[in-house]
């Protein structure tokens, strides 16, 4: 991946907050569910209940498939992100600590946040590594993606 591309998918990761994920229910059907995630680089964290369907799905099956986009009056101004990727439970009481720290800090306009934050212990934190990026921009021309593999 050159330093161009790399460039790009972190500013779309940068300008975000939340994605959609979709991950493999048990009779194969793709569940598709939004969750707002935080990022080091092109990893990505995100957190859900312990009994979710997704971490469930993801206890079963670690292939994930995302993305992240936004909302816009214009077409041809479409950007985003999918990802191809591998998801994995974080397992590390620290590495857990330090990911819910960061999560706060993806939304400074509402501080103090209107909730409290959980323990590592009351949630399932997740690693996604992607395998495959996808980066849509239809102001290069109407459906235009580049496609890197990592």
């Amino acid at each position: 991946m050159d330093d161009e591309i790399r460039r790009k998918i972190l500013s779309i990761l940068d300008q975000h907050r939340i994605m959609t994920v979709a991950t493999l229910r048990p009779d194969g059907w793709p569940q598709a569910t939004t969750v707002g995630y935080v990022n080091e680089g092109l990893v990505l964290y995100f957190l859900c209940g312990l009994d979710s369907q997704k971490a469930k799905n993801l206890a079963r099956d670690d292939r994930l498939s995302l993305t992240i986009d936004h909302d816009t009056a214009d077409l041809m101004s479409i950007t985003g992100l999918s990802m191809a990727a591998r998801a994995h439970a974080v397992d590390d009481r620290a590495q857990a600590v330090k990911i819910l720290d960061m999560l706060p800090r993806k939304y400074p306009e509402a501080r103090p946040l209107p909730m409290k934050m959980p323990s590592p212990e009351q949630v399932r934190l997740f690693r996604v590594s992607p395998v495959v990026i996808s980066i849509l921009d239809y102001s290069r021309g109407f459906g235009h993606t580049d496609l890197v593999t990592c």
